[in-house]
């Protein structure tokens, strides 16, 4: 793409110098000032082509330490220098003319002669325009947007010039001088026009629209509920964003990943060339109280995993309990340590909270890697038959590592019996098979008969 843009903007400089060495040349011979100015200014429109290539090659720099953003900004630095020279150039042109119409008229007037140059001008002109729309449309660029804005400065100078000098030729040889006028008023004008464009980008202006429409696309993203702050600037083509956006508190660290993808993903397919940081952010706001007491017990250092969380009110209070794992190997100092800091962290969160009830469990990290249990099946099933409820054991596995036994039970019992019968059930299994190997850990599932 890089060696694309340089081929046509080297190109458009060829074209550029030829087109100033033919008014520049018919305008001496002919004395117009019209052609001379628009020669001139084909010769400044040369010198800004050139630092335009410079600015190329320098925004196509990756990023570096110094350039976290990559060098885009080169490009807008050297269509603000051209947006300057032409301005200068506008002034002289200006000068010039008004000097000349307060002048007796020269012995020598333009004729078919310069018109030949302004006509060779206006093709050249028009031949660098066409070049440069197809370039952009395929592979884009600030370099050559900037290059096909100058190639119409060229057409309309040009235009201006052959207007003033064919004035001549009809007896208003004062027409060239206007036509210099004319013609360094407009280009003043667009190069103003061009300064204040990239001065915005150098600055970091970036529309309000354009802002607005990142923040619509966020929010209109599934499960964001809220967008900003948003930073956005411009360097070169790449327009980088950083939006944080707020999720619900309760939302997995995997969906909030996969929403934050889907909001990237959203804006880089409505905005070209945007480079895309998402934060996001909990938002508590209409997330269930259990939820949020989940998130803050899991938050607390010790804590191997939470279940069972209840809260309820009565007369105007809020009392909450649930079930906190903690590593088997630690103390009841240090576990009660552990639920006093879940307490705090509860109360200080949600300060309606009366009082909180913490059942603390044992937590055994299960290796990946089991090797067969040292104790039998059969061993197993006899503990189980001293349970008339249970009307079939349709598989026992017992695994071992180290001093911890694993053991899965599936087991049917009446259809009929309620799930809390079942829970109590497979508890004192559990309990009975532990007093015979106190480091099991099992595991029992129910099925219907």
């Amino acid at each position: 793409m890089f060696v694309q843009r340089t081929r046509v903007l080297q190109i458009s400089l060829v074209a550029i110098l030829s087109s100033f060495l033919i008014e520049l040349v018919f305008g001496i011979i002919s004395n117009s000032l019209a052609l001379m100015a628009d020669g001139i200014h084909a010769l400044l429109d040369g010198v800004v082509t050139v630092v335009l290539i410079l600015a190329a090659r320098m925004a196509i720099k990756p990023p570096d330490e110094k350039h976290t953003y990559g060098h885009g900004k080169f490009e807008q630095l050297g269509g603000l220098f051209g947006g300057i020279a032409i301005l200068i150039i506008a002034g002289y042109f200006i000068f010039e003319s008004i000097q000349r119409l307060q002048s007796p008229p020269p012995d020598v007037l333009p004729g078919w002669f310069a018109l030949t140059a302004g006509f060779y001008a206006m093709g050249i002109a028009c031949f660098r325009i066409v070049l440069l729309k197809k370039t952009i449309v395929k592979i884009g660029g600030t370099t050559l947007k900037a290059e096909f804005y100058h190639a119409f400065l060229d057409l309309g100078s040009t235009l201006v010039a052959i207007i003033g000098i064919s004035l001549v030729n009809y007896g208003i040889y004062r027409g060239d001088f206007v036509a210099a006028l004319v013609l360094g008023i407009l280009l003043a004008y667009l190069s103003i026009r061009l300064i204040h464009r990239t001065a915005m980008d150098l600055t970091d202006t970036i529309s309000p629209e354009l802002v607005n429409r990142v923040k619509e696309i966020a929010m209109n993203t599934q499960g964001v509920i809220n967008a900003g702050p948003i930073l956005m600037r411009k360097s070169g083509d790449e327009i980088f964003a950083d939006i944080t956006i707020s999720l619900r508190g309760d939302e997995s660290f995997e969906r909030a990943h996969e929403i934050s993808t889907e909001t990237e993903k959203n804006i880089q397919d409505a905005i070209e060339n945007s480079k895309i940081t998402i934060h996001f952010e909990p938002n508590w706001k209409d997330v269930p109280r259990e939820s949020k007491i989940h998130d803050i017990a899991n938050s607390v250092e010790g804590v191997k995993g939470v279940h069972n969380i209840s809260s309820y009110s009565y007369e105007g209070k809020i009392f909450v309990s649930l079930h906190v794992m903690v590593d088997r190997e630690i103390d009841l100092s240090k576990a009660h340590t552990i639920s006093e800091v879940i307490e705090k962290n509860i109360q200080r969160s949600l300060p309606e909270t009366s009082h909180v009830t913490i059942h603390l469990e044992p937590f055994t990290t299960i290796p990946r890697n089991l090797k067969g249990g040292k104790v039998s099946k059969e061993e197993i099933l006899k503990l189980c038959n001293e349970f008339s409820d249970i009307k079939k054991i349709t598989s026992v596995i017992t695994l071992q590592y180290k001093d911890i036994l694993k053991i899965d039970i599936d087991c049917s019992f009446d259809r009929n019996l309620s799930i809390e019968k079942v829970h109590d059930l497979t508890s004192q299994i559990e309990r009975k098979i532990r007093s015979q190997y106190k480091n099991a850990i099992i595991t029992i599932h129910p099925e219907p008969v």
